[in-house]
């Protein structure tokens, strides 16, 4: 296949004089300086480095969100062909970017350097999983489960590193091409129910995965699985210098993809290059907090006014239909590489599908039906209509809209269709509650929020179907109730 180089505007010019944000912190604490400050650059240099830094965080989100998963992953003593698992649903202590609390998720990470790895699948018989395998920029390479390649039938996959020779591999394989070494597979083991007996099922399901070096296939080689319940995971997106450190450990661990050679000689300004110590001073470090927190700015300018998915309401799905063509064609279609959609999308959470919106659907609101920012110390509903368009389940689940991270030390993040206990009205519609307390209905159909913050909702649709994507079935906006 022709291989396709595609410019990157290495000049993205923001304003180099800059009032730092309020942001959260990785602790997830709300932090503001009592004194706002300012970057002034002192020259064309500083400019130009400011400007390129403001590129790189846009052009390396996905990476980073990457790396700053395996690295978690390390400091609970995983590492690479190893599975990281939440033996129960989610809760608060996952502080990785918008996961899913309605599902048992599986994460097995691979390293091909030293040779193909094989993820086997098993059969959708007593489970079902729903799930992509990505390489290290979380570009799908190809989707597993029911609505992969297996079609639900269950199988081995062989993820091949870069420029291996398929020949080499006897029939009997899924054929995964990877072009970098590193990569991880998000799998999700769908409940039946979210009854305790289905959620240790869905448990026992996730475990009959197997991961392991091609080379010990015939050796019965065990699989791994690292307990990652036990303390808390912080994957949240630093919005300081620690994400340039970030993405030079990427930049060191995997040669440029050809689409983005032309990123080479700009990270190189910013003291990012392969093979050379990264060391930055007092004030490229300076430069590197404002440029990352630009950098979050303009993506949050995008991310807040994204077109809605129904008109007139403010539910809407983040991906372009560029970044969503790029994914399943893996970045080969000339003219495109949508750069900054990318960003959006990894800046508020991981993982992407091959076939991105088939397998499940998800709509976000960040406002109200009045179109105001979701503040945590108010009131709001959201009537959910009968007859959901879904062959498995839906859910809404509440987000701090700072870090995109489920809000500490919350009772619980979401509901469900499966949530047991969730009461339905009289004509099938089911009214979910949103605020610090719970409303005079009980706690039921209520999600709790932090008074002192913002949130988002977003909203899943897992197995969804026509009605869905034609609009005959319709969500309704969020409501602000006294």
């Amino acid at each position: 296949m022709k291989k396709i180089m595609v410019s990157i505007a290495l000049l993205f010019f923001v304003t180099a004089c800059k009032k730092e944000n309020t942001v959260e912190s990785n602790s997830g604490q709300n932090t503001e300086s009592s004194q706002k400050t300012e970057f002034h650059a002192e020259n064309i240099k500083e400019k130009i480095q400011y400007n390129r830094a403001v590129q790189a965080a846009i052009w390396g989100m996905p990476a980073v969100n990457f790396e700053l998963m395996y690295k978690e992953m390390e400091k609970i003593n995983g590492s690479y062909n190893q599975v990281l698992l939440w033996p129960e649903l989610l809760n608060w202590k996952n502080q990785t970017l918008t996961p899913n609390p309605d599902v048992i998720y599986l994460m097995p990470f691979f390293n091909t350097e030293k040779g193909p790895v094989v993820l086997e699948i098993p059969p959708a018989d007593n489970g079902t999983f729903n799930g992509s395998v990505m390489n290290c920029w979380q570009a799908a390479i190809e989707d597993v489960g029911p609505g992969g390649m297996d079609k639900g039938k269950g199988g081995k996959y062989i993820i091949l590193p870069p420029g291996y020779d398929k020949s080499k591999i006897p029939s009997g394989y899924f054929v995964m091409q990877s072009d970098t070494y590193r990569g991880y597979a998000l799998l999700r083991s769908v409940l039946k129910s979210g009854s305790l007996a289905d959620v240790k099922a869905a448990v026992d399901y996730g475990k009959r995965i197997k991961l392991y070096p091609y080379a010990q296939a015939s050796s019965s080689p065990q699989t791994v699985f690292i307990d990652a319940s036990k303390a808390e995971f912080n994957s949240a997106i630093p919005y300081n210098d620690n994400f340039y450190q970030a993405l030079n450990d990427i930049v060191q661990e995997e040669p440029f993809l050809e689409r983005d050679r032309a990123m080479i000689d700009a990270l190189k300004t910013i003291g990012i290059e392969r093979g050379k110590t990264f060391a930055p001073d007092a004030r490229i470090k300076e430069i590197f907090n404002s440029a990352s927190k630009d950098a979050r700015e303009y993506l949050l300018s995008i991310y807040e006014n994204t077109k809605p998915f129904y008109a007139g309401t403010n539910w809407f799905f983040p991906a372009s239909d560029e970044y969503k063509l790029s994914v399943m064609k893996s970045y080969v279609t000339p003219g495109i590489y949508p750069v900054d959609n990318r960003g959006v999308c990894y800046m508020m959470a991981f993982f992407s599908a091959k076939h991105i919106g088939e397998s499940q659907y998800y709509l976000l609101a960040l406002k109200d039906k009045e179109g105001n920012f979701l503040k945590g110390n108010s009131n709001y509903k959201v009537i959910v209509p009968a007859n959901v368009p879904v062959k498995q389940y839906w859910s809404i689940t509440v987000y701090n809209r700072e870090t995109h991270t489920f809000i500490r030390d919350t009772k619980w993040a979401g509901r469900s269709s499966q949530t047991p206990g969730l009461k339905k009205n009289t004509d099938g519609t089911v009214t979910l509650y949103f605020g610090p307390k719970p409303p005079a209905e009980g706690e039921s159909n209520w999600i709790p929020t932090d008074p002192k913050g913002d949130f988002e909702l977003l909203a899943r649709f897992y197995g969804p179907t026509k009605a869905l994507y034609d609009q005959s079935w319709k969500l309704n906006d969020v409501e602000k109730v006294n």
